[in-house]
């Protein structure tokens, strides 16, 4: 008895001793590590990594960037359930303890004498909060006294609800999805608030194995590991058994859902990405940050589709290229195999890609995978004459077999509706466009298309592509020569000329579209007809030093403009962007605005950080003095008057006629084409909407024959402002005070005589108006266009 006191004395000393000794390693400890744990001082004021989000004016997402997908959630925003689950699946005591977790703790070190292997880590909900947010993922003793150690001080600064809701937002749950709001969107496509209760117990088994584990990568795992939180829930009484069994028993619903922007606008979502991370480095991916633009929904996707319409319409024109793949169904006869070879063909602007697997005489039969099989009737593949260069195609084909084989890779379009479609044959367009939509008044990007594809080409062609604008830089030559005192009735000589220049290789002969001279010719007739002679001779007869320095007022770059006279026939090299940004000039009344594209930007608390001032038009303020904010007048109103009157008429029965479509009289405007048709543009406006137009080859090849802006450009300015004028009323040109009418010649430009039956009504400035009545012309005949075809040339 005596022996037996005596070991009971000894053990309690020996516990003693080691508990003793315990505390005093785990005190020397503390001290030993407390220089080396972090301060938690700024969880109370954390910013989590979120990602940028751009969003159009009317608050429709565009874009995301950022690798992590992160939506922050105040801990009254989740879900009793969702708490209940995680409690489960990781901490059921994280409402009793101090941070540390003792039972857990001494489970763990049970595990570890009895197999030699760390098996179970005891780690609490707020020990992975110091773990996650100031720890290394190593695995050593060392880290976990610090994580212990965080735990308790995290523990005694914050509340539990304050704990739970950054473990909640912080956790890693696969897939670039981090905390339960980017989790429940990545699979399921669903705010927390919409997840059924088997979806919550997925994702909250989803800490222990993210990347392996989650039902995406592993459904078999996924779903044990989800059974085994409902079971917990069970145990734990946080949901009944009927709940329990029936949750079990339901299939997983899981796929990955990306971001899907509301909108398709690519390209202006990469001018955004660049103008935030310029501003704010790397961090603009990172700190939430919300940007606000001026682009409009509604206008971008009539944008998209004018833009993609012109040009498979040019690419029709000039036949089928052939198919780029073959497949050889002997080897491959079976859809999976089909799916296989399909997998690596996105989606290009409308255009799907599909696998011939039957022709008949008049139709194909494609698959587009996925068990989807459509079929093309005759009307959808007869277009499909060979191409052989811009200018020829082959044969029309008489049977399907002529165009395709089974085994093709081709891409369709669909050009009916989902209910009733109408498949035809495609190929991805070999030409490019761009279509830029600006707000005058202000300068304001509305749309923007800067391509046929952004995933197929990323280079943005509106902002980037430096092209001659042709024809469509009269405009700024005609202004200069309005503003030099010449009129709309002014005649200029419509000849030939020749350039004998001894910087040039062999004399400019330029010429008209036509290739015909149609003698002395009223400005505004010449312009609406887009003569070029006329405006060559019109600049040498005002400089091309005047010229330079209006082409400055409209915003133009004249160190990047030629300083000769094949400035007027627009052979500098000029942007999209700028041209809408010239144009703006013509349709707001006189005034130079700059371009812009952010209204304001918001960071990861909602706070304001840079809200936009752009230069206004301010017709009515300008009287009174103008504010900071007011854009400066550029040219008179009288030369802006006078600008869109003739401007009207390229539209009303001019190169850009086809526009009477729109069946409006508020629109002007100006086509556009350069050398061998290698570039066509139509520039046009409204007094609320510029939008321009361009279409070429990014390798500068000809067009081909016959497409001119007229016709390979304006069809897609018309498609889009007839969804962006839309319910909009007409916009009457209001003529300035010192301007008159009058009747004139139309062959002389002069007075008209009273008894005159076919004068004709211009306006002038009242300054510059006719006073003598036409004197009569023998050496002129009759109608308003003077033949000079016969007229020698003049050498300059």
């Amino acid at each position: 008895m005596k022996r037996l006191i005596r070991l009971i004395k000894i053990g309690i000393t020996v516990v003693c001793f080691g508990v003793i000794a315990g505390a005093t390693s785990i005190v020397a400890a503390y001290y030993y590590l407390e220089s080396e744990l972090p301060s938690v001082e700024h969880l109370r004021d954390v910013r989590l990594q979120v990602p940028l989000r751009i969003f159009s004016r009317d608050h429709r997402l565009i874009a995301e960037f950022g690798e992590k997908r992160r939506v922050p959630l105040s801990y009254g925003e989740v879900p009793d359930q969702m708490i209940m689950a995680f409690l489960a699946a990781e901490d059921d005591r994280f409402f009793q303890h101090p941070g540390v977790d003792y039972k857990g703790i001494l489970r763990a070190v049970l595990k570890l004498v009895q197999s030699g292997h760390r098996r179970q880590g005891g780690s609490t909900i707020t020990m992975q909060v110091a773990r996650n947010f100031f720890l290394t993922p190593e695995k050593t003793y060392i880290r976990k006294f610090k994580e212990i150690f965080l735990a308790l001080r995290i523990e005694g600064e914050l509340e539990k609800q304050d704990i739970f809701e950054l473990y909640l937002n912080k956790i890693y749950l696969g897939h670039r999805a981090y905390g339960v709001g980017a989790a429940a969107q990545v699979y399921y496509g669903k705010r927390v608030g919409e997840l059924s209760l088997p979806e919550i117990a997925m994702i909250a088994g989803l800490p222990k194995a993210p990347s392996s584990n989650n039902p995406l990568a592993n459904p078999k795992r996924a779903i044990e590991r989800r059974n085994y939180v409902l079971g917990r829930m069970a145990k734990l009484g946080f949901i009944k058994p009927g709940e329990y069994n029936a949750a079990i028993n339901e299939p997983i619903t899981a796929s990955l859902h990306t971001p899907k922007p509301e909108i398709e606008a690519s390209y202006f979502a990469e001018m955004v990405r660049a103008d935030l991370v310029e501003r704010f480095g790397t961090d603009a991916y990172t700190q939430g940050y919300q940007v606000y633009t001026t682009l409009d929904s509604r206008l971008q996707k009539a944008a998209n589709e004018a833009a993609q319409k012109a040009l498979i319409a040019y690419d029709r024109r000039h036949g089928f290229r052939g198919v780029t793949q073959h497949l050889d169904l002997a080897e491959a006869a079976a859809e999976p195999e089909w799916d296989e070879f399909l997998s690596d063909q996105k989606r290009v602007g409308s255009l799907w890609a599909g696998l011939v697997t039957e022709v008949s005489e008049r139709a194909v039969t494609v698959y587009l995978g996925t068990d989807k099989y459509i079929e093309i009737e005759w009307d959808g593949l007869k277009w499909a004459r060979p191409y052989v260069n811009e200018n020829r195609r082959g044969p029309t084909p008489k049977v399907a077999g002529e165009i395709l084989v089974a085994g093709d890779l081709i891409r369709v379009q669909n050009r009916g509706t989902e209910a009733e479609p109408e498949w035809h044959l495609a190929q991805i367009p070999a030409v490019e466009g761009a279509l830029i939509s600006v707000d005058p008044n202000s300068g304001a990007l509305i749309a923007v298309v800067g391509g046929f594809d952004f995933y197929n080409s990323k280079f943005n062609r509106a902002i980037q592509a430096k092209r001659q604008p042709g024809s469509g830089f009269k405009a700024v030559i005609y202004s200069a020569a309005l503003d030099a005192g010449y009129t709309a009735a002014s005649l200029i000589n419509d000849a030939p000329v020749v350039f004998d220049d001894p910087g040039l290789e062999s004399a400019w002969r330029p010429e008209n579209y036509s290739g015909k001279f149609f003698g002395p010719t009223r400005l505004r007739y010449a312009l609406t007809k887009s003569r070029n002679l006329v405006s060559i001779r019109l600049l040498r007869a005002i400089g091309v030093d005047r010229a330079l320095e209006q082409a400055e007022k409209f915003g133009f770059d004249t160190s990047e403009l030629p300083h000769n006279l094949s400035l007027a026939l627009g052979s500098g090299a000029v942007t999209p962007l700028q041209m809408a940004m010239g144009y703006s000039v013509l349709a707001n009344g006189g005034y130079r605005v700059k371009f812009n594209f952010i209204e304001h930007i918001e960071d990861g608390q909602h706070n304001i950080v840079y809200k936009a001032k752009p230069l206004r038009v301010c017709d009515d303020c300008m009287l009174e003095g103008p504010p900071q904010h007011a854009a400066p007048r550029v040219i008179s109103p009288e030369n802006w008057y006078l600008m869109n009157s003739m401007m009207q008429d390229v539209i009303k029965r001019g190169t850009g006629r086809k526009a009477r479509v729109l069946g409006r009289n508020d629109l002007a405007g100006k086509t556009g084409t350069t050398n061998d048709q290698r570039d066509a543009w139509f520039n046009g406006f409204h007094p609320d909407l510029v939008a321009i137009v361009w279409v070429g080859f990014d390798s500068f090849k000809p067009l081909g024959r016959g497409e001119v802006g007229g016709r390979a450009a304006l069809p897609a300015w018309i498609d889009y402002m007839k969804v962006a004028l839309k319910d909009l009323p007409e916009h009457p040109l209001q003529m300035p005070s010192g301007m008159v009418t009058v009747r004139i010649d139309p062959r002389t430009g002069r007075r008209a005589g009273v008894d005159q039956k076919d004068a004709i009504f211009e306006v002038f400035r009242a300054a510059n108006a006719p006073k003598e009545q036409t004197i009569p012309a023998t050496n002129l005949r009759d109608g308003s266009e003077p033949d000079s075809a016969d007229a020698p040339e003049e050498i300059f």
